[in-house]
């Protein structure tokens, strides 16, 4: 049984705190109590109105699930099919009442919830992200479009190093609330963090070019659009009509914008709800929660050329993959849809065969590719079993 974060106080090698949560012994116990470290916004359920899961039996015992588990660091896996609960398990602590933290994840979600504002004409994806926030047309984001920066294709100059110790990505922990800050600099926020960006490398629209900042922005460009707090957003167009079964959360920078790139944290059950959902065209019981043709252009109508030329083409393995509103598309007659985050958080979607498994972890290295690959063989091996 580990010592974090036990007896009252805690000693202080055995204490979580902003300076430490990201690495590891203290991310086991951090990523399922994340708003005990940062500020959060809660992202309501509707209690009266939950997806229940039929419990089922897949005999999955032959793929040595729990020592991948344990090779990877990882917390949960939790398996639907055909919209029953087939398998789940827990470690590190963490239980099915825990939410736990998605990391990258966090913009699939936001991809999804994209689609319910095009749905109902708030935006388009070819409107300028300026026509909603002006106050960046000074920067490296003017005459970028929402589709640019939903499918990470926007010119911005941004080094995505997350073992950096300088330079904008420290400054961008500053500002969401996620680093402690020294006491001769000002943290600023989210949004003037932003403002900063004005440099661009690269032509809007042309390679898959990863900036977390893009999705922050998204966010904002979303409040504009719908005139609803993203925090609420996610809530009235996701969480509450998918019927997930408790409240998940999303940390905030000082002044309540939402980490929307990294900061939500949700159940295991609810995660793969959200891949069941995806599974069934967008629907949940006869309920549609994403529109279906939304779903269907983030299957088939990313780009590959742009991601062969983009930043994650070798460390995904040179595989046969387009980046679509947030979601990876490994392409194929059976594709694979996944969302993916930093120290080991996945979403797997297989829409053919009706299929998600929502994976959590809490690896102390933020990009680890044999752990990556540990993870899709395993993955792959579920697949074959159905």
């Amino acid at each position: 049984m580990s010592d974090i974060m036990q007896g009252f106080p805690p000693t202080e090698q055995n204490r979580v705190s902003l300076a430490n949560w990201r690495k590891a012994p203290y991310c086991h116990w951090a990523f399922h109590h994340v708003r005990e470290i940062v500020p959060t916004a809660e992202i309501p359920n509707n209690p009266k109105d939950v997806w229940e899961l039929e419990a089922s039996v897949m005999d999955i015992s032959c793929l040595g699930l729990e020592k991948i588990m344990a090779d990877t660091d990882s917390d949960a896996v939790v398996i639907l099919h055909d919209n029953k609960l087939v398998h789940e398990i827990y470690r590190n602590g963490m239980t099915a009442n825990d939410p736990h933290i998605l990391m990258s994840v966090s913009k699939s979600m936001l991809g999804l919830v994209a689609g319910t504002l095009v749905e109902r004409g708030e935006l388009a994806i070819d409107n300028l992200i300026t026509k909603f926030v002006p106050e960046l047309s000074e920067t490296a984001y003017a005459g970028a479009t929402v589709r640019d920066l939903l499918d990470m294709r926007a010119g911005i100059l941004f080094d995505e190093d997350y073992l950096a110790t300088e330079g904008p990505i420290v400054d961008y922990r500053y500002a969401a609330n996620w680093n402690p800050v020294p006491k001769n600099r000002e943290p600023g926020d989210l949004r003037s963090f932003m403002s900063l960006l004005k440099t661009a490398d690269g032509a809007h629209g042309d390679r898959f070019h990863y900036v977390s900042p893009n999705t922050d922005l998204l966010a904002w460009v979303f409040e504009r659009a719908s005139g609803v707090r993203y925090a609420d957003l996610v809530s009235e167009r996701l969480w509450k009509p998918l019927g997930a079964e408790a409240p998940g959360y999303i940390t905030v920078d000082r002044i309540g914008g939402s980490r929307a790139a990294g900061g939500k944290c949700l159940l295991a059950r609810d995660l793969a709800r959200v891949g069941m959902m995806m599974a069934n065209n967008g629907q949940r019981n006869g309920t549609q929660v994403i529109p279906s043709n939304w779903l269907e252009d983030i299957f088939y109508n990313g780009d590959p050329e742009a991601w062969r030329d983009g930043d994650f083409y070798e460390i995904m393995g040179s595989r046969d993959i387009h980046y679509r509103s947030k979601w990876y598309v490994k392409r194929g007659i059976e594709p694979l849809i996944f969302g993916v985050g930093i120290h080991g958080q996945f979403l797997f979607v297989d829409p053919i065969k009706k299929m998600s498994i929502a994976w959590f972890s809490s690896q102390d290295i933020p990009l680890d590719g044999s752990r990556f690959e540990a993870t899709l063989k395993m993955i792959e091996e579920i697949r074959a079993l159905i």
